[in-house]
């Protein structure tokens, strides 16, 4: 069973992407899209939702792209979760039967929001030293300190 919708997925793998590949110039939503294998499009909301956020930033021009607006060990994975699910929500207003609405969605309302404290303690810095021990990146700051 998977608690976490595919969006919110999205998101994260997004965010550890730039983290993992910006080094000091902004990841284009190609290269990110190209390198998951993934439709552009399908990233793009994502991504603009992380930046109205204050997570991610965006750089235009033709060298632009996506790098991180805060620090790694600033960013909580809970935080990156619950942007995505607010665009995911924005997108595709939820009109719920009464039963659902009155009996399960509060309890599954319970279990997302302890599942979110949860994540709330772990940081995007924590998955990239995970990534990195895993190979899908270079240990180019192990300060945790974003590049602009």
């Amino acid at each position: 069973m998977k608690l976490l919708p595919r969006t919110a997925r999205f998101a994260l793998m997004a965010t550890l992407d730039v983290a993992l590949h910006a080094r000091g110039r902004p990841v284009s939503s190609k290269q990110l899209a190209a390198r998951h294998d993934l439709p552009p499009r399908r990233l793009e909301t994502v991504l603009q939702a992380l930046v109205r956020a204050g997570i991610l930033k965006s750089v235009r021009g033709p060298a632009g792209g996506y790098a991180l607006a805060r620090e790694r060990r600033r960013l909580s994975v809970g935080e990156i979760v619950r942007v995505a699910l607010r665009a995911e929500e924005e997108e595709e207003p939820d009109v719920a039967p009464p039963l659902l609405s009155s009996v399960l969605e509060p309890i599954i309302a319970e279990a997302e929001e302890s599942a979110l404290r949860q994540l709330d303690d772990v940081t995007l810095d924590d998955l990239h030293a995970r990534a990195v021990t895993l190979g899908f990146g270079e240990r180019a700051d192990a300060s945790g300190d974003f590049e602009i």
